[in-house]
C-alpha cells in the first residue's frame, strides 16, 4: 500500500521561508515523477512544482525564483519555499505517479501572514 505523507507546513510571516517534505511509504521499485500542488480557499487546485524521474523540474510562473523542488532519494521530495507571500497561503499536496496511478497526500497547511 503506497501512501504519501507531507510535513513542514505552518504559519510564517511574509518574506519568510518554509520547507515541505513528502515521504512515500510502501514499496516502490523506481524513481517516479512527483510534484507539489496547492489549493487556496475557493480556488481550484494548481500545480506548484514538479520533478520528473530524470530530475527535470518545472514551476508555476507565480513561484519561479522563489520555490525549489528537489529529491533526496526515490521516496523523499522537498519543496523549499523562500520569499513567501500572503498569496502563497493554501493547503499544499504532494503527488506521485507510481505504476500509472496518481497518489495524493493528505495535504499540509501553509499560511503566510502580511
Amino acid at each position: 500500500q503506497v501512501q504519501l505523507v507531507e510535513s513542514g507546513g505552518g504559519l510564517v510571516q511574509a518574506g519568510g521561508s518554509l520547507r515541505l517534505s513528502c515521504v512515500v511509504s510502501g514499496t516502490i521499485f523506481s524513481i517516479n515523477p512527483m510534484g507539489w500542488y496547492r489549493q487556496a480557499p475557493g480556488k481550484q487546485r494548481e500545480m506548484v512544482a514538479v520533478i520528473t524521474s530524470g530530475d527535470s523540474t518545472n514551476y508555476a510562473d507565480s513561484v519561479k525564483g522563489r520555490f525549489t523542488i528537489s529529491r533526496d532519494n526515490a521516496k523523499t521530495v522537498y519543496l523549499q519555499m523562500n520569499s513567501l507571500k500572503p498569496e502563497d497561503t493554501a493547503v499544499y499536496y504532494c503527488n506521485a505517479l507510481i505504476r500509472s496511478y496518481f497518489y495524493w497526500g493528505q495535504g499540509t497547511q501553509v499560511t503566510v501572514s502580511s
